[in-house]
């Protein structure tokens, strides 16, 4: 009854975004006309002439890119409590970003336009998306499992917080909303994860859950502690009603054979999301289709900058990452300045190429370089799939390894393996005692494979047929030696993720580095375990 009510709310929405199907370009014109009329009395807005800005070549003319270290100090005046500066008023929330990948984080500005119209409307668009796909749905007659994350105060002024964006998207929400949620706003907000999850499957248990949204690693974590508290073989046996997982923030493919096995229902559903600390970007609007609808009416105006697209063809079947992290980097610097900076807007936009996705949204974020790199499968109406992030690929010897080609590498050798990967990261072996230079996973599995030293061969192979350059490198094992595995012991990455008050919320494991930092981090604990 509830769900027949809201597929009626929903509906004028559809007809909405059937403008994204041959009116991008209008649609991006019009978002970028009206972020500039709102904040051209800004501190930013006149600094950059807003006020003159009459169409996109003034805005390249008059704005340089910008990246986090080009905005931090605004952005720290305005967690002082300063206003008008990048936005309009004051701005009371920030986003701690887990996009970091040293121990300083980022703190990124929460307006409230951009919680109305950037991340409560994408949440919005998945609901309506999904009940369009799926007239029978009854989502609503239950209660939705959501993780969230934790968050505190920001510089002890009154009213302002800073935390995971998750945190922040509970705190605000409608009270009407946590009617159909699940678990209470008290456990949701909880910091230590170890307790949260225990809570959270305690509570979710005796709920009629009929969909979930998170992270599928932190989802993951729980939904295994439902189970070992339930005694169930099958988490539908717990909530015979489930019927949709919304996912995001890590991409699904090392994780989607352990749901599947986890949740055996026909009428299960799987619906990929791409939201950031940033904004609200994609929707998989169509359940065929692994690549997502890029939101084009929201409040975010979207450039990109050409990057190198190492992989071998444009089929891939890679399922979004938002958010792998890495340090270091050997290819070509993304540009700056304030001549467009080798950019382009979406109506310029070339279908199979890798681009680094820059944005300027209605939070103060203005020309900001994100740090992911997508490739559009589709221009009418924009789609795309996420290649990786900037800085996350090994290019110690030219080989130019994304995580694209990690991704698929690992679910082929699952594949035929029958193994199943838990969480990963790889780096460049520069040069060992024997002189020789090779690439080093270090892989916990949930399902080991029979033979380690086949998967890593399959694995090599793979990222071959996959990368050109990594081929021309592993010829004949002159440049790169054949990849080593190095098996996790359980619990390793999160004992990591711990150790660097990172546990749980939207907090990742980076995959690729073209540097050791962390990979050799990881291999100091990997004989012993954080308590």
């Amino acid at each position: 009854m509830i769900t027949s009510i809201a597929r009626k709310l929903f509906a004028p929405r559809w007809r909405e975004l059937e403008r994204h199907q041959t009116q991008g370009e209008q649609l991006q014109r019009e978002v970028l006309a009206r972020l500039l009329d709102r904040a051209k009395d800004t501190d930013f807005g006149r600094k950059h002439l807003f006020s003159a800005t009459k169409d996109y070549d003034d805005f390249v003319r008059n704005t340089p890119l910008s990246s986090y270290e080009e905005l931090k100090g605004d952005i720290d005046r305005m967690r002082q409590g300063e206003s008008d500066l990048l936005w309009p008023g004051r701005v009371k929330w920030y986003a701690k970003s887990s996009g970091t990948t040293n121990d300083k984080s980022k703190f990124i500005p929460v307006s409230p336009e951009g919680l109305h119209h950037l991340h409560y409307r994408g949440g919005a668009d998945v609901v309506a998306l999904y009940l369009r796909n799926n007239p029978q749905s009854r989502m609503f007659d239950g209660r939705g499992l959501i993780l969230g994350g934790s968050h505190a105060p920001n510089y002890n002024l009154p009213g302002s917080l800073v935390g995971d964006l998750s945190a922040i998207l509970i705190e605000n929400i409608n009270p009407l909303v946590n009617l159909i949620r699940v678990p209470s706003k008290k456990t949701a907000l909880l910091s230590d994860f170890e307790i949260k999850r225990d809570r959270i499957a305690r509570e979710a248990m005796k709920k009629n859950v009929t969909n979930l949204s998170g992270v599928p690693s932190w989802m993951l974590s729980v939904l295994n502690r439902v189970m070992e508290l339930s005694g169930k073989q099958h988490l539908e046996e717990v909530w015979p009603n489930l019927e949709v997982f919304f996912h995001g923030g890590v991409a699904f493919t090392p994780y989607r054979e352990q749901y599947q096995q986890l949740i055996t229902s026909p009428k299960m559903h799987y619906m990929e999301t791409y939201n950031a600390s940033e904004g609200f970007f994609g929707i998989q609007d169509d359940p065929a289709d692994k690549s997502m609808l890029l939101m084009l009416d929201y409040d975010c105006f979207y450039e990109f900058i050409p990057t190198p697209s190492p992989s071998r063809g444009e089929g891939s079947s890679y399922s979004p990452s938002a958010k792998e992290t890495s340090v270091g980097s050997n290819l070509p610097p993304l540009p700056s300045g304030g001549d467009g900076g080798g950019c382009v807007p979406l109506w310029a936009v070339e279908p199979g190429k890798n681009y680094a996705m820059v944005i300027s949204t209605s939070c103060g974020l203005w020309r900001y370089m994100i740090g992911d790199t997508i490739r559009f499968t589709s221009t009418n109406p924009y789609k795309f799939v996420i290649s990786g992030r900037t800085k996350s690929f090994i290019n110690a010897f030219g080989e130019e390894l994304i995580v694209d080609n990690a991704e698929q590498g690992l679910a082929y050798a699952c594949q035929v393996s029958g193994a199943q990967v838990l969480e990963y990261t790889a780096a460049p072996v520069f040069m060992d005692s024997q002189a020789k230079c090779r690439h080093q996973w270090l892989i916990e599995f949930s399902t080991p494979p029979p033979d380690l030293a086949q998967f890593a061969a399959t694995l090599d192979r793979k990222l071959q047929e996959l990368n050109s350059d990594y081929e021309a490198k592993r010829y004949k094992d002159i440049t790169l030696q054949p990849l080593e595995i190095i098996v996790a012991r359980p619990g390793l990455f999160n004992d990591w993720l711990k150790s660097r008050g990172k546990l749980g919320g939207q907090h990742k494991v980076p995959r690729l580095s073209n540097n050791r930092e962390h990979i050799d981090q990881l291999l100091n604990m990997n004989t012993k375990r954080i308590l």
